[in-house]
């Protein structure tokens, strides 16, 4: 049994992985979330997250947080287990997929976990948009290339940013959002999430003229699931899309 964590800007998931099955851990946010102090790390106390799991084999954890913070959870696990724990770090290639950076290890390794779990569930062609704190697209075609991506804000941090740098806008009630919005809170929520949705499309259509088919449109992330029921194109909404991207790296030993 291999335990697999997900370490990211704001919280960790973990998961169990049996070689066929993904048991789902618990989730635990190690940020505190506010429109003026959006990241002031909560004290994180790991321990309670694997209390009452098996023994376990391997650990492998896949991190875009702090070092700071790895190593804080890197003595919650050694406190807990004897297992080994490794670190998955993005290669030239792995698992079928061929890195498109010049430096591979700078490609942040949600990102690429997210694009061999979107490539091997799709069968091919694939894009991917994780939506977290930041937004993250990426394309790779039906023999395993990927032919690189894009990074902006996602649309809480966009809202923040609009907040920081204009005197007039205040606190913002939430709004709905819509095509022609009728409030300043409206218009902020709906410019930043639509801002979204065409920069994916956008995306998504030119990775198809590029690949020369339609690929599989993949949502993940915190804020995937929103932005998915916004999108036109056909797409799909994937919760632990980084886990099983990280089970299909350990299974093969990040080869």
């Amino acid at each position: 049994m291999k335990l697999l964590i997900d370490l990211g800007n704001t919280r960790l998931k973990c998961a169990l992985w049996d070689g066929m099955r993904l048991q789902r851990g618990a989730t635990l946010t190690h940020v505190r979330e506010n429109e003026h102090a959006p990241h002031v790390a909560a004290d994180a106390d790991f321990s309670s997250l694997w209390r009452d799991l098996p023994e376990i084999e391997s650990i492998w954890i896949a991190s875009v947080a702090a070092s700071s913070l790895e190593q804080t959870l890197v003595q919650s696990l050694r406190a807990r287990f004897a297992a080994p724990v490794r670190y998955a770090r993005s290669p030239a290639m792995a698992c079928g997929v061929r890195n498109a950076y010049s430096a591979p290890a700078r490609l942040g390794i949600d990102r690429f976990l997210g694009l061999i779990a979107a490539y091997h569930e799709a069968g091919g062609a694939a894009v991917v948009a994780n939506c977290g704190t930041a937004l993250a697209l990426d394309a790779v075609d039906a023999d395993g290339r990927h032919l690189g991506g894009l990074i902006a804000p996602a649309p809480a941090l966009m809202r923040r940013a609009l907040l920081e740098r204009t005197a007039r806008l205040g606190e913002l009630a939430p709004a709905p959002i819509a095509d022609f919005a009728d409030s300043t809170a409206a218009a902020v929520e709906s410019g930043t999430w639509l801002a979204a949705v065409a920069l994916v499309e956008r995306f998504a259509r030119r990775a198809q003229e590029a690949i020369g088919c339609v690929p599989t449109l993949t949502l993940s992330g915190g804020g995937g699931k929103r932005l998915a029921a916004l999108l036109e194109l056909d797409h799909r909404y994937e919760v632990d899309l980084v886990l099983r991207g990280l089970a299909h790296f350990a299974d093969a030993g990040g080869k």
